[in-house]
């Protein structure tokens, strides 16, 4: 019953008061009317642009956006916020007067929407038509910029690799001098001609070492009949035949030990052609591969990173941002209301304890 009692209480001592607490509302709401409608007007006019992944990007994974890459996109908040863009906006609309850094806070606001790769640029001013131009030069600025730069990166990456094709075809360039060269200092077609020549004659020379060992076992076989006067004849004709076998064996390895330096040599120029055609063909390749890149860097110039786009320049805004004068006032209103009756609360209570405690101190008396 005692809550009751002082909730009905407390209620009727608000009640008793309520004049004071209508007159702090209505002054509260003068004060907000007064000071809404001596506020100068400001006007904000906001820019959209979309933030475009790569061409040639797979569109499949262009719209499965994940958390990271949108975190990724901030980058493009600072782009469009940046101070040299927004000195430009500032010397060409005359915006001068104000340190650049408080004057930015104050007018321009630049933020992606959430979970979108939608960029926004917003400004605040007191003319409309100022406001939505500002709005609108930034996003061209932006987009000219993001331009430049991916313009940019594009062509030092051109750069880089035509500096590396320069250098692959120089290093193709020595290659085919030295084969050059080698097929004028290192032939091959003279030595396999002599080798066949030489292979011919060996075969005539051992079919003539043949000849003769026939000859000296002939001589033999006559010699075991023959008589004294025939052996003498005999013996002369084995002499000879003996000392024209040792002279063809002799060539027969002259020429085998010739042929030999001749196949060392045909070896080792072949191997060296190889070596050089071999460095040859790679360096064809390495240039072609090279070369392919540098026609797809060319053609995908300009495309490769993220493009913005403008969607929506904005309008002339036709109401004032702020003040916002029906939000003042119930804002007012609500304060007018709140903090008298805190007010009266805080006395109410504040009352009671003083009473208690003179209750308290009579009856100790």
């Amino acid at each position: 019953m005692s809550e009751a009692f002082d909730a009905f209480r407390y209620i009727g001592y608000l009640r008793s008061r309520w004049r004071w607490i209508a007159c702090s509302a209505v002054v509260a709401v003068a004060l907000a009317i007064i000071v809404s409608l001596l506020l100068p007007n400001q006007y904000t006019a906001t820019a959209r642009l979309i933030i475009e992944p790569p061409a040639g990007t797979d569109l499949r994974s262009a719209m499965a956006v994940s958390p990271i890459y949108l975190e990724s996109l901030k980058t493009y908040e600072q782009l469009a916020a940046s101070d040299s863009l927004f000195q430009k906006a500032v010397d060409r609309f005359g915006l001068g007067g104000t340190p650049i850094e408080s004057l930015k806070r104050r007018v321009l606001r630049v933020q992606i929407v959430r979970n979108t790769r939608i960029l926004e640029i917003t400004v605040t001013l007191p003319d409309p038509r100022k406001a939505q131009a500002l709005a609108r030069f930034l996003a061209e600025s932006a987009v000219d910029l993001n331009r430049s730069s991916v313009a940019e990166s594009d062509q030092d990456l051109v750069r880089g690799i035509a500096d590396q094709e320069r250098d692959v075809r120089d290093r193709l360039a020595e290659s085919e001098k030295a084969w050059a060269q080698v097929m004028a200092n290192e032939p091959t077609e003279g030595l396999v001609a002599e080798l066949e020549q030489a292979a011919d004659t060996r075969a005539k020379l051992q079919e003539q070492i043949r000849s003769v060992e026939l000859e000296i076992a002939d001589v033999g076989d006559r010699s075991k009949h023959a008589g004294a006067t025939e052996q003498t004849e005999l013996r002369k004709e084995d002499s000879n035949a003996r000392v024209r076998l040792t002279e063809m064996h002799k060539q027969l390895q002259a020429m085998d030990r010739q042929n030999a330096e001749r196949e060392r040599l045909l070896a080792t120029r072949h191997t060296h052609r190889d070596q050089i055609e071999a460095e040859r063909k790679s360096r064809q390749n390495a240039l072609e591969a090279i070369n392919n890149r540098l026609r797809e860097a060319r053609g995908e110039s300009g495309y490769r990173g993220e493009r913005l786009k403008i969607i929506d320049p904005g309008i002339v805004p036709q109401r004032p941002s702020s003040p916002n004068l029906p939000l003042n006032v119930a804002a007012a209103l609500l304060a007018g209301l709140v903090l008298p009756i805190l007010y009266l609360t805080l006395e109410m209570s504040f009352q009671e304890q003083r009473v208690a405690s003179r209750r308290s101190t009579l009856r100790a008396g």
